[in-house]
């Protein structure tokens, strides 16, 4: 029953499977998983494995895909292998939670059920029910450079920006509540399209790329600050 039971939780999890935020990646539908070959999730949307959140780097955690849904995981997370009927029912190396879903064995470690901390909120699945998501850059203390990733105001949780490095990343390199926060317009000097989050000695500058897509994190950032959360009449605020 245990088992019965943790299946059943993994196949709802793949109702949402691959959300191609950037690439147009249809959803993948759960009864669809190891029938259809899925569209792999572009290496250069993500900064860490889409399962346990561990950062890669070139030397010791290398990209793979799961060959059932498509997502980048590392080689721990991508140890197992299971028959996709896609491909001739040949064994082909998946993440572990298809392994369960497509084999219905149950796998040692599982770290379904543990607290999700603040942080961990994938970028596509928050994106998808958000206020406003774009690319921005915030720039360091210099104004010259800085962390350039994408953004999200997410619609359940409208008084926190969200911060990832990638689009695809399945947890947040940082947050900032924004609570309190005056938005601040900036001259736009040498083509750049500036703004700043001001609370008391506490200052965020960002880069837009375009006039636009500024003014449009700026009503949207000062809206949540002063706890208004409702779209303006007339506007859509859950387009990214």
């Amino acid at each position: 029953q245990d088992a019965i039971d943790r299946k059943e939780k993994r196949s709802e999890s793949f109702k949402v499977a691959v959300h191609g935020l950037e690439t147009g990646t249809p959803t993948l539908k759960t009864e669809e998983l190891g029938r259809r070959a899925p569209q792999w999730v572009r290496d250069n949307l993500v900064t860490m494995c889409m399962r346990c959140k561990e950062p890669f780097n070139a030397i010791v955690r290398r990209r793979h895909h799961c060959r059932a849904c498509g997502y980048v995981v590392c080689a721990r997370c991508s140890e197992h292998k299971a028959k996709l009927q896609y491909d001739g029912n040949r064994l082909n190396r998946v993440c572990q939670e298809c392994f369960v879903f497509l084999t219905g064995h149950v796998v040692l470690e599982d770290r379904e059920g543990k607290h999700k901390g603040i942080l961990e909120k994938g970028a596509a699945e928050i994106s998808g029910r958000s206020l406003l998501c774009s690319s921005l850059q915030l720039l360091d203390k210099n104004g010259k450079g800085g962390m350039r990733g994408w953004f999200v105001i997410p619609q359940d949780d409208p008084l926190v920006l969200y911060i990832y490095a990638a689009p695809q990343d399945v947890r947040a390199h940082t947050s900032i509540p924004l609570l309190g926060y005056q938005v601040r317009d900036l001259p736009q000097g040498d083509s750049r399209h500036l703004f700043q989050l001001v609370q008391s000695q506490q200052v965020y500058t960002f880069l837009a790329d375009t006039e636009e897509l500024k003014q449009r994190w700026m009503r949207t950032m000062a809206r949540c600050a002063a706890e208004i959360t409702h779209p303006e009449e007339g506007e859509d605020m859950g387009s990214c």
